[in-house]
């Protein structure tokens, strides 16, 4: 009986303390939640500030046709692409570069490619690729019994479509960055073609040729020139500047693939060279000759 007792207090007191930690927890919620009110109520009276002043970037885009809007958008949607892609392949490319630089020394290091089999995981790294493609191809040829050199020639085959693969996906992304810089200018133009052409309107309605009445539309239609701009000039700078390393990483692929071909002939030398050394069985006329001599 005392020890239901005792359950049945512990129990309430375990139900209690959840129920005091969950009523904090929604009173530390409530909290944010007004916060994140606040910040959107502040943003939204910010935009309409902003959009009442057409002398400003926001007025003048808030005051523009619908079409100069949509080019405005995409636009400044390229430009954030531009960045986020030029961010990633950077990152990406001093990475491989720094790994590349690190499994070269090691197979440097070493006499033979099975000596760094363990060192490289099977499919971890391009080094590593190639040197398992070696491996699996040294050990089907000797199998087989077919000739070294043809060995060499698949092994460098092989090794050539990993490199190609290898820089090929490093390529991802650039095509954007060529694109954007290329057709950036022109969508800008057709959006301010578009924002002159309803400014030449406005006068034909208004009929008057003052220069306060049409220079707001043609702010606006600048506007999305500069855009455009804005986009192009540094996808261009970013392709040259990606191109300009994925050229010195293809110099390093090719370097650690030659690397593993020499390693690879180094093998096949060796093991040429002990076969060539190994003494010969002795023939079993001989073994009965010699037991008999024996006997």
């Amino acid at each position: 009986m005392k020890t239901k007792l005792i359950r049945y207090g512990v129990l309430t007191a375990l139900v209690m303390m959840a129920g005091s930690a969950l009523a904090q927890d929604a009173a530390q919620t409530s909290a944010p939640a007004a916060w994140l009110g606040d910040i959107g109520a502040g943003l939204s009276a910010w935009l309409e500030e902003a959009g009442e002043d057409h002398l400003s970037a926001m007025g003048m885009f808030m005051a523009a046709d619908w079409v100069v809007k949509a080019v405005m958008v995409s636009l400044a949607f390229a430009s954030v692409l531009t960045w986020i892609i030029f961010f990633a392949r950077t990152t990406d490319l001093i990475w491989q570069r720094g790994r590349l630089k690190r499994d070269f020394r090691r197979i440097d290091g070493h006499a033979t490619l099975n000596r760094v089999q363990s060192i490289f995981p099977k499919g971890k790294g391009v080094v590593g690729r190639m040197v398992h493609a070696a491996l699996r191809e040294q050990e089907r040829s000797s199998a087989g019994g077919l000739d070294k050199s043809g060995v060499k020639e698949r092994v460098s085959s092989e090794l050539a479509r990993i490199e190609a693969g290898a820089a090929r996906s490093m390529m991802t992304g650039t095509g954007i960055l060529a694109n954007i810089g290329s057709t950036a200018p022109f969508v800008g133009l057709f959006g301010t073609v578009w924002g002159i052409m309803n400014s030449f309107i406005s006068i034909s309605e208004s009929n008057t040729t003052n220069l306060a009445v049409v220079a707001p539309g043609i702010a606006e239609a600048l506007l999305a020139t500069a855009i455009g701009l804005v986009a192009a000039i540094p996808a261009v700078i970013f392709y040259n500047l990606i191109a300009r390393g994925l050229g010195g990483y293809k110099v390093m692929l090719a370097d650690a693939s030659a690397l593993v071909e020499r390693t690879l002939s180094r093998d096949l030398d060796f093991a040429e060279r002990e076969a060539n050394t190994a003494p010969a069985a002795m023939p079993a006329t001989q073994v009965a000759d010699l037991a008999e001599a024996a006997e």
